[in-house]
């Protein structure tokens, strides 16, 4: 842990795992002293065809990180207020990135808990966070799984 943490970071899909993690965090966190900062990573769909440059339609960015920046702060306020960052970018990297930049002591975060196949296309970014992090990662199931 690194000396003079003080936050734990949640990152948020707003999904039923997410929203078992911020409790869980806010558990611990009025347990252990610590800010918990909830965090949402969007990313914008590029679309590239062959001999056509790589584009959004104009306005989406801003309509999109608008909506991203409501539906946390939304979250936040449901959640009893809790200070929240917003960030643009591959889900893992932003997570990592953000729990380097700000003080953080611990990752709580949900995850699918997908198998096989599935896993396996959609990847996991609970995975990637968990194998590339220097800070402690906290996993939460959104249901236990069966099989």
């Amino acid at each position: 842990m690194k000396e003079g943490a003080s936050v734990i970071l949640v990152p948020v899909d707003f999904e039923e795992a997410s929203l078992k993690a911020i409790e869980l965090a806010k558990d611990l966190g009025a347990r252990l002293g610590h800010e918990v900062v909830l965090l949402h990573v969007y990313q914008l769909p590029v679309y590239t065809y062959p001999g056509i440059e790589p584009a959004l339609m104009p306005g989406f960015h801003s309509e999109v990180s608008a909506a991203a920046s409501r539906a946390v702060q939304q979250l936040s306020a449901q959640t009893g207020g809790l200070q929240t960052l917003l960030r643009e970018g591959d889900p893992a990297t932003e997570i990592l990135a953000a729990a380097e930049e700000q003080r953080t002591a611990l990752i709580v975060m949900g995850t699918h808990g997908r198998r096989g196949l599935s896993h396996l296309f959609l990847g996991s970014v609970a995975e990637q966070v968990i194998r590339k992090s220097s800070i402690p990662v906290l996993t939460v199931r959104s249901a236990p799984s069966t099989g």
